[in-house]
C-alpha cells in the first residue's frame, strides 16, 4: 500500500488520516513531544497503530512539507486564539460573568462561620 493512502488531501492546509477526522497535525503534535505511536494510538481511539507509524513515517520522509504544513497549522492557530480574545462569543462572556460572581458569593461566605458550600445550578 503507498504511504499516501493512508490519507485524505482535504487541500493543502488540511491532511486527515484516512475514515477519521483526525488531522495530521493531532497526531504528529504528540509524537514530535515526545509521545510514542503506542501512546497515541491509545490516546486516540479512533485510530489503529498502523495509522500512527503511518502518520510518522510520512512525516519523517517529508519532514520539510509537513514541517511547514505544521508551522502553518501553528499560526492558525495562534491566530484563532487572538481573534478569539479580541470578540469573544457572548456565551463565553455570559459563563465568565457567572463563574465571577459565584467565586465573590464564595468568598463572602468563607468569611462567615455557618459556610456551608453548595454548587450552583
Amino acid at each position: 500500500m503507498q504511504l499516501e493512502n493512508y490519507f485524505e488531501f482535504l487541500d493543502e492546509n488540511d491532511i486527515r488520516l484516512k475514515g477519521t477526522r483526525v488531522g495530521i497535525e493531532t497526531v504528529l503534535d504528540d509524537y514530535l513531544t515526545g509521545s510514542s505511536p503506542e501512546e497515541i494510538a491509545a490516546r486516540y481511539l479512533s485510530l489503529s497503530l498502523e495509522q500512527v507509524y503511518a502518520t510518522v513515517t510520512y512525516y519523517l520522509h517529508n519532514r520539510a512539507k509537513i514541517d511547514a504544513y505544521l508551522e502553518g497549522w501553528r499560526q492558525y492557530l495562534e491566530e484563532s486564539e487572538k481573534e478569539y480574545n479580541r470578540n469573544p462569543p457572548e456565551l463565553a462572556l455570559h459563563l465568565k460573568e457567572r463563574i465571577k460572581n459565584y467565586q465573590q458569593t464564595v468568598l463572602v461566605a468563607e468569611r462567615r462561620a455557618d459556610y456551608h458550600p453548595e454548587l450552583p445550578e
